[in-house]
């Protein structure tokens, strides 16, 4: 204790920053057991009980918006997981350094473009108008006519997912190769004596030591399954497709602040919120059964 009071000392205003904007706020989720009024005080507020929570679970488009939401969220989490792994375990096959470095560098670049941008470029490749995906297309015989992505709900789900790939998978990789630096390289030895292929060493070695820091990101990912935000959805989206853009967090956006419904827009975001730890709790509680260890 007397050792490491700096350390302590040193994180006191880390966890007053978490109190004051983590935990401080929370005292907001009143607001979903109100009917609030802005002008009136918070405690002046007319209290309605579950009422909020009851027109919400009784409005046939918050399934609706549940079910885009889970959608692309779960599209999101495999493309998310396997993708940059993949290219996490290519990365590190590569032995000239100046080329790994490179692509590397390259690959991160998407991750600092804003969605406003993506959104406009992923807009152009896909128009009918000189948009590069068709112009391919059409160029291969694959199609007659120019196809109008944007116009399609049911391909909606599919743009977002392979947006977000592009975007971030050079990103979502750095943490992977940061733990594949980690194991110890006496493994890889012993495995070449032994005969062991790069592929043999990869799917006994590698993997098997990145396993926990996947299971920690995969698990912590699961808690935003149903807080995707709305950027991309909002970016992308159009009138013809709103049945398949439109999300929860979009949702809240919709009838919370643009309809002043504000009691509304917090009963849906404890909703979130609730859902959230549940599924977070969960998801560790069946890998802590399978593997005997926890990750919370």
């Amino acid at each position: 204790m007397k050792q490491q009071k700096y350390l302590y000392f040193m994180s006191v205003p880390f966890v007053i920053w978490v109190f004051v904007f983590s935990y401080v706020p929370l005292w907001g989720w009143l607001m979903a057991f109100q009917n609030y009024k802005p002008a009136k005080g918070f405690f002046a507020q007319k209290w309605v009980g579950l009422d909020n929570f009851i027109m919400l679970f009784g409005d046939e488009r918050f399934y609706l918006v549940l079910r885009n939401t889970l959608g692309m969220s779960i599209m999101g989490l495999i493309v998310s997981f396997t993708v940059p792994v993949i290219f996490a375990l290519m990365l590190n096959e590569i032995r000239g350094q100046f080329f790994k470095r490179s692509i590397q560098t390259i690959s991160y670049l998407p991750h600092f473009v804003s969605w406003v941008v993506v959104a406009g470029l992923v807009s152009k490749m896909l128009s009918t108008d000189s948009g590069g995906v068709n112009d391919l297309l059409m160029w291969l015989n694959i199609i007659d006519e120019p196809i109008q992505f944007m116009a399609k709900g049911s391909w909606f789900w599919g743009i977002v997912t392979m947006s977000d790939m592009w975007k971030e998978t050079g990103w979502n990789s750095i943490i992977f190769l940061a733990a594949m630096a980690g194991i110890d390289p006496e493994q890889y030895e012993a495995a070449t004596v032994d005969g062991a292929g790069r592929f043999r060493k990869m799917w006994n070695i590698t993997l098997p030591g990145i396993r926990t820091t996947f299971m920690v990101l995969f698990i912590l990912s699961i808690g935003h399954l149903i807080s995707i935000g709305f950027e991309k959805q909002f970016l992308l989206g159009n009138p013809l497709v709103v049945d398949y853009s439109e999300v929860l967090d979009l949702y809240a956006l919709k009838y919370g602040i643009q309809m002043s419904r504000f009691s509304y827009g917090t009963a849906i975001g404890l909703f979130n919120s609730v859902v959230s730890i549940i599924l977070v709790f969960s998801a560790n509680a069946i890998y802590k059964r399978i593997t005997k260890e926890s990750v919370i």
